[in-house]
């Protein structure tokens, strides 16, 4: 049953992968290596390709990391992105040196002619740019107009950017407005969704640790996502881009819009249970990653939900006194031991054949 309708957009393509127009959801990151460090840069990108990242973002902030962008793309398939801020002309070094995207950001990338010209380029080549608005770094005539970032500051901001390619027939376009400040990015990126049907890359900027950088980031994208906005999505994390990703991809899962991965549900226990869940389950979900299977599993500790929740999963194990009982496609197959349960379900994960999947649609 589909309980998001997801809001109607335009779409544009960055290296085979589509965003926007009812298109499944891409998870992004950003490398977090010096550009210029090919092989550090190189190994990131390919960890992150590793952990299911679509669509990977890498700064060029001078010549030398133009240079290193240039030896990266030779060596990966992944889209890549070319993140541009303040020198407009690193935009169009980025182009020749083999971008996918390229992310502009309107509060520091300079006046119209240079905004122009990053367009001809971008436009010859046949790639989207990304309006990346962020609250911190808006226009400061924006601020002197609304006394402080608000979403109708962000908008205009993105929009005047928009105004500028659309001038030059230029509409492959994609907007992101980000906010370390939960509320203030998402009102931001509903007010925008009201007026247009651009595509919206959705993040919570400088969100913090994991812990609540994780949190801040599934409230913000997750209640946006929930209301049908947003067409691509980069978790911003204080720690390994690799996070990042696996985040992002939990994230859609949640909502029904992951295309890829183990869903692992397992309960909170109580005083009920007869074994080691913590342990079980921590095992489990580290033996889960890489997998890129679409398919729940569930964990249960006790008689009380345990045998429906189990029943309910692709794979389950409602686990009693002395063991559990397995169950696949709602029937049971078995019993496990807690001390082979692990193994055993990692065999019939191994065996599990998904079942084929209707293309996605949109619903306006």
């Amino acid at each position: 049953m589909k309980l998001i309708n997801r809001r109607h957009t335009g779409q544009v393509t960055v290296r085979g992968v589509p965003i926007g127009g009812g298109a499944p959801i891409p998870v992004q990151s950003m490398t977090t290596t010096k550009t210029h460090d090919v092989a550090a840069t190189l190994a990131e990108v390919e960890r992150l390709g590793e952990a299911g990242c679509q669509i990977v973002r890498i700064t060029v902030p001078d010549e030398a990391a133009a240079k290193g962008f240039a030896e990266i793309r030779k060596e990966t398939d992944l889209p890549l992105v070319a993140d541009i801020h303040f020198n407009y002309r690193m935009a169009l070094a980025a182009v020749d040196a083999g971008a996918d995207k390229i992310r502009i950001n309107p509060g520091n990338i300079g006046g119209k002619v240079r905004v122009e010209e990053v367009i001809r380029k971008v436009q010859a080549a046949g790639l989207p740019i990304r309006i990346g608005v962020n609250a911190g770094s808006l226009e400061k005539d924006l601020i002197e107009k609304y006394g402080y970032p608000t979403p109708e500051a962000m908008v205009e901001s993105a929009e005047r950017h928009m105004a500028v390619c659309q001038e030059h027939g230029f509409e492959d376009l994609v907007v992101s407005l980000k906010a370390s400040d939960v509320p203030l990015m998402m009102a931001a990126y509903r007010l925008f969704a009201l007026k247009h049907d651009i595509p919206l890359h959705l993040g919570v900027t400088e969100a913090g640790p994991p812990k609540s950088g994780t949190i801040k980031s599934a409230v913000g994208i997750g209640a946006l996502l929930a209301d049908g906005i947003g067409d691509t999505i980069r978790v911003s994390l204080t720690d390994d881009s690799v996070k990042e990703v696996q985040v992002g991809f939990e994230l859609l899962k949640s909502l029904g819009l992951a295309s890829r991965g183990v869903t692992l549900i397992a309960c909170p226990t109580c005083g009920r249970i007869e074994v080691d869940l913590f342990k079980i389950a921590a095992e489990v979900e580290e033996r889960l990653e890489g997998i890129g299977k679409t398919m729940t599993v569930a964990l249960m500790g006790c008689a009380v939900n345990g045998p429906g929740e189990a029943a309910d999963a692709d794979l389950g194990i409602a686990f009693g006194k002395d063991g559990g009982l397995l169950y696949r496609n709602g029937e049971k197959v078995g019993r496990v031991t807690e001390e082979g349960a692990i193994d055993r379900l990692m065999e019939e994960i191994a065996g599990f054949e998904e079942p084929a999947r209707e293309k996605p649609t949109v619903h306006d």
